[in-house]
């Protein structure tokens, strides 16, 4: 089966090209957070350049850890959906569920290892440029040079081959073992999340307005209930759709196809709430605090900028991968709805017709991804400000949501009518043909 494996990436490569992408952004991400850990530890950095270093690369390495598995895992998800009826011709002809995982881990393991071969160049820029940001703030010294060693290294190829392997067992095991008993697991994890996320913003009132660890208790909520959110956006947006009244032959059609692919835009739906909520709450708790410092007169210490830092960088890290997690996995449903498109042209549709059915699936799904993400983020927002600042909701939190919107709706259209529109210039004749 392995043999096979390598078979298939070699002979269709195109169709691993979405999960090459998160494999190679994956590895290089955490391999120049990593390089931040190998810097650290040469001989000479002061304490403080020392201190800032570790810091940043531990708290950022950890998110980009579970980054790249859910970037990973969406794409990967999508492949083996798409190749159901290719696993089923496998599972027919004597390949056991045991022989068809290996062969599907064996892909990714294979594109995980062209990934992180293509990484380490742009691990070592990525690397230099986060040295050069913290040595232009003062939190490091100038004197300090950067490593690439054997900690970049060692993470990037561990989490990328681990989050690659396991992420195709789950997404075949998963292609292969519906039911019931996974619902209800999703939905008892769901319920988990929300409650710890509530838990862990109320904390937030135990600290004092001066804590240095006042931010993580509401952060973790806001985090832990988009979570629970993205988990159940799967049966809300069911739920909508039920009674949605869309008018039109477009909008009847994109109910009638997002009804139909629910389970298969639980990655989309995911990457949206989380991008929502994560984004907002951080930068605006962020510039809640960057307002508190500034009207006490006092001068940011080494702390203070390393938390500033770090979390303009998290909410950078988590839009970028949430971007490609998006653009990924909407490219890929996209791409291979080539006979749907070509079915819908030859019964009478227009290329505008069915142009305008994939606008509003992605307006429902941005709708839906966006609402539920602003409803996670001022569990984090609210009670930070309260302990901060004595107030509710900063003046600021209105732009920044907007400004949030705004981003996951470009991604989302663009990326979905881009995508639809490259698939129309195929014949309608030829795309159904090929297809069968």
């Amino acid at each position: 089966m392995l043999a096979l494996a390598l078979r298939s990436v070699r002979g269709r490569p195109g169709r691993f090209l979405a999960t090459l992408l998160s494999a190679f952004l994956g590895a290089a991400l955490v391999m120049a957070f990593g390089s931040l850990h190998d810097t650290a530890g040469q001989p000479g950095v002061d304490e403080v350049s020392a201190r800032t270093l570790t810091t940043s690369a531990g708290v950022v390495g950890g998110y980009g850890t579970l980054l790249v598995f859910f970037a990973v895992a969406s794409t990967l998800t999508v492949n083996v959906r798409q190749r159901a009826a290719e696993l089923e011709l496998l599972r027919c002809s004597g390949a056991t569920p045991a022989q068809i995982r290996r062969m599907v881990v064996g892909e990714a393991v294979a594109v995980a290892v062209v990934g992180v071969v293509l990484a380490l160049g742009p691990a070592v820029l990525g690397g230099r440029a986060l040295l050069d940001a913290f040595q232009d703030s003062g939190q490091v010294s100038r004197s300090v040079d950067l490593v690439l060693g054997p900690v970049a290294l060692l993470s990037g190829t561990g989490v990328t081959l681990l989050a690659s392997a396991g992420a195709a067992f789950l997404a075949v095991r998963r292609a292969t073992r519906r039911g019931v008993r996974r619902a209800r697991a999703r939905t008892l994890l769901a319920y988990g999340a929300l409650a710890a996320g509530a838990l862990a913003a109320a904390s937030t009132f135990a600290f004092s307005a001066t804590d240095a660890a006042l931010m993580a208790a509401p952060a973790y909520g806001a985090i832990l209930l988009s979570v629970g959110c993205a988990l159940l956006a799967p049966r809300l947006l069911g739920a909508l759709l039920a009674g949605l009244p869309l008018g039109g032959a477009s909008g009847w059609l994109a109910v009638r196809n997002l009804r139909r692919r629910v389970d298969e835009l639980s990655g989309v739906l995911m990457a949206l709430v989380l991008f929502t909520a994560i984004s907002t709450a951080t930068v605006t708790m962020q510039s809640v605090e960057s307002d508190a410092v500034a009207a006490s007169g006092l001068r940011k210490s080494v702390d203070a900028k390393n938390l500033e830092t770090l979390n303009l960088t998290v909410v950078g890290v988590i839009a970028v991968f949430v971007c490609i997690m998006l653009v990924n996995s909407l490219y890929a449903a996209t791409s291979y709805r080539s006979s749907e498109f070509g079915r819908q042209r030859l019964a009478g549709a227009t290329p505008v017709q069915v142009l305008g059915t994939v606008g509003a699936e992605s307006v429902v799904l941005t709708v839906v991804g966006v609402a539920l993400g602003s409803l996670a983020a001022p569990a984090g927002i609210v009670p930070f400000t309260m302990v901060r600042t004595d107030g509710t909701l900063p003046g600021r939190t209105l732009g920044i949501w907007l400004a949030v919107c705004a981003v996951a709706a470009a991604v989302t259209l663009g990326t979905s009518l881009l995508t639809a529109r490259r698939v129309l210039r195929t014949p309608a004749i030829g795309a159904v043909t090929r297809a069968v």
